[in-house]
């Protein structure tokens, strides 16, 4: 399993994550805004066809102590930003997949899980993406995230946000010759 992410085209990258179990437990971080608040955003989630995903990000809450002020690329962003999709596949607790509507732009994330001894295979693919400059953003993002998830599930400390955040969009850059 590689670290990184892998572009499968233009606009779809995907990701694979080895998580501690159990399913239920990771389903709960996916599903749960008090827990995906925790990694990624919080906000409800209705676990049945065409049910509302709402996403409420809060970047800065998820930056530990060591981290560097929010960087310059994001100065212009609002602090807390909202989003909305549509669940258009729930299988639980092994499939999750939901438009995410940003701007004018619609995508679409798709969370796979599957049991793996004591361990939870995630394999995360966001498809849809309008441009190159997308791709990069999102592959930097769900990269750290993920490691944030990582973090949160072994009860570790959090790595620093913002700083993952730049580094890794930068080794996307470079890794998908987007830079």
């Amino acid at each position: 399993m590689n670290e990184y992410g892998e572009l499968l085209d233009e606009s779809t990258v995907r990701f694979e994550r080895l998580l501690p179990g159990p399913i239920e437990r990771v389903w709960a971080f996916l599903t749960e805004s008090d827990k995906r608040a925790q990694w990624l955003c919080a906000g409800d989630v209705e676990t049945v066809a065409d049910g509302q995903v709402d996403m409420h990000c809060h970047n800065v809450s998820l930056s530990s102590a060591e981290d560097i002020p929010r960087p310059e690329k994001y100065k212009d962003m609002p602090e807390k930003m909202s989003f909305a999709g549509k669940v258009t596949r729930c299988e639980p607790p092994r499939l999750l997949e939901h438009t995410w509507e940003f701007d004018d732009e619609s995508s679409l994330v798709c969370y796979e899980l599957s049991e793996q001894a004591d361990k939870v295979r995630l394999v995360l693919t966001h498809r849809r993406l309008d441009t190159a400059d997308t791709v990069l953003s999102v592959s930097g993002g769900w990269h750290t995230h993920l490691n944030v998830l990582v973090d949160v599930l072994e009860g570790g400390k959090l790595r620093p946000f913002y700083k993952m955040q730049l580094q890794y969009e930068s080794e996307y850059g470079e890794r998908l010759g987007l830079s």
